[in-house]
């Protein structure tokens, strides 16, 4: 097993996906993304995790525990990745290539979901229409159209908004912050905002 790391021999593959394991143990553990099979109840809110690792780390957030301190700033976090995932800000960093094109991430995890955007791969399915989307925020926005639910208000004018990004670029209505500027003109926009 520990060969592999050398080698890179992923013999453990998942029917369900294109990922592949050098340990059958992680291929198990994989597998309970598919099923969501979640054993490890968290016993002071509702949360469940596949993973007992991933529960100890969520346990931290009921009891404020941070342990891992940025040497840069003043910011501590709950799981040594996160802080690792911070410092690039710091950086610069980007370690993570996409083959496909010239797109460079901080974040494994970004990578994971840039790549959905070339394969065309959408895994979360809306259960009350046939839509699918590559990212699950996007299919938890779409969901509340078909409830009506519009949790995100702004302070200033009470309007509502399905998502947070909304939210965020209707604010600079009334701060006249325009951040994305036309490099051949002066004209500049706020963004796009979803009702």
């Amino acid at each position: 097993m520990h060969l592999r790391t050398h080698t890179g021999r992923k013999p453990h593959q998942c029917t369900e996906c294109d990922k592949a394991f050098s340990q059958n143990f992680n291929l198990v553990m994989h597998l309970r993304t598919h099923t969501g099979w979640k054993p490890h109840q968290c016993s002071q809110c509702d949360k469940a995790f596949a993973r007992r690792t991933t529960l100890i780390k969520h346990q931290r957030t009921h009891i404020g525990e941070k342990p891992y301190h940025c040497s840069q700033c003043d910011k501590t976090f709950t799981r040594s990745s996160t802080l690792i995932n911070h410092q690039r800000t710091h950086t610069g960093e980007k370690p993570y290539h996409c083959t496909r094109c010239d797109k460079d991430f901080s974040q494994n995890c970004n990578l994971i979901r840039h790549l959905r955007t070339h394969t065309g791969w959408k895994p979360h399915q809306c259960s009350q229409c046939d839509k699918a989307f590559i990212h699950k925020s996007n299919l938890i926005g779409h969901q509340r159209k078909h409830t009506g639910e519009k949790p995100y208000q702004c302070s200033q004018c009470s309007k509502n908004f399905t998502l947070s990004s909304s939210l965020i670029i209707h604010r600079r209505l009334h701060t006249g912050e325009k951040p994305y500027q036309c490099s051949q003109c002066n004209k500049a926009s706020l963004g796009t905002v979803i009702l």
